[in-house]
């Protein structure tokens, strides 16, 4: 290991315990006993570092404080850390919406980088809503914004809705 070289070290729990007990609640149930810590995070927010800060019917709030290891060659955060948030923020303020028994899955995103995220921008959140919630088809946009309201990235997802 040279002396510029870094580690970093993840730990996660199974995933499909995680599943499991989303089976048997509502989206909102499930997403709201995450973000209070009952049950532990999935393993993808463990590997990059985001979380659920909030959630209500229709709405999601997640955070994320890029680091080096976020970094591409080009010497900012991968833009991959924007779309993997947006993407879970926008699933997630669908996955309120959800009854218990049903479930959904990305059919499109779409994101637009405005403002490039570095390691100095510090904590980032990401807002997302419900803009349409149908029988077999749910849509979401979100944003990625700093503590003063800058924008760093928007998107929209589409998602499709199975189960009972």
């Amino acid at each position: 290991m040279s002396s510029l070289e870094k580690t970093l070290t993840v730990t996660w729990e199974d995933p499909v315990a995680l599943a499991n007990a989303g089976a048997s609640r509502s989206g909102i149930e499930f997403l709201r006993a995450l973000a209070a810590g009952e049950i532990p995070a999935p393993p993808m927010a463990r590997l990059l570092g985001f979380k659920i800060e909030e959630v209500s019917d229709g709405r999601a709030v997640f955070s994320v404080e890029p680091g080096e290891q976020h970094y591409n060659p080009i010497g900012v955060v991968h833009g991959g850390l924007a779309a993997t948030i947006l993407d879970s923020a926008m699933g997630c303020a669908i996955h309120t919406r959800l009854p218990k028994g049903r479930a959904y899955s990305t059919l499109e995103i779409k994101v637009n980088y405005v403002k490039a995220l570095k390691r100095e921008t510090g904590r980032v959140w990401a807002h997302a809503s419900v803009l349409h919630f149908g029988g077999k088809v749910a849509t979401a946009e979100g944003r990625i914004v700093d503590d003063s309201g800058q924008l760093y990235a928007h998107g929209t997802t589409t998602c499709i809705l199975f189960g009972a």
